[in-house]
């Protein structure tokens, strides 16, 4: 039996209300979004094993020209404990998956390259063999 496909959503935290839909809703940054309280944060969730490190988000600083190269990068991390085990903790979600960031930048962000490898045929099988998947958004 082939399971149903879930399709993953992508949102900024700044854009999302305390009447979210149904489903699981998981902030996907390593630091916690300025100007928002821990007590009213309306998500699920804080993963932020599935984060890139520290050292990759500083090198990236979301300079676009370096993109394709993070993307690399990062692909090669979530291979790795302990975002491995964050990115299966994701792929296993059943029902709706919201992933949540802060940067205003969705489309060249870590929470995108999430998305796209929750979002690809097979899931998470095999992250480091899907560095170019997606392209370079």
């Amino acid at each position: 039996m082939t399971p149903r496909r879930r399709v993953v959503e992508l949102q900024r935290v700044y854009d999302v209300d305390r009447a979210l839909g149904a489903g699981r809703h998981v902030l996907v940054d390593r630091l916690w979004p300025r100007g928002v309280s821990k007590v009213d944060a309306a998500w699920d969730e804080w993963l932020k094993d599935v984060a890139p490190s520290t050292d990759l988000r500083r090198w990236y600083g979301h300079d676009v020209a370096r993109f394709d190269e993070f993307r690399r990068r990062y692909v090669s991390e979530l291979g790795r404990a302990p975002a491995a085990a964050a990115l299966e903790d994701l792929a296993s979600t059943t029902g709706p998956l919201t992933l949540l960031t802060a940067t205003r930048d969705v489309e060249h962000s870590a929470a995108r390259v999430v998305q796209q490898l929750l979002n690809q045929p097979g899931g998470t099988s095999t992250p480091a063999g899907s560095a170019g998947a997606g392209g370079g958004s």
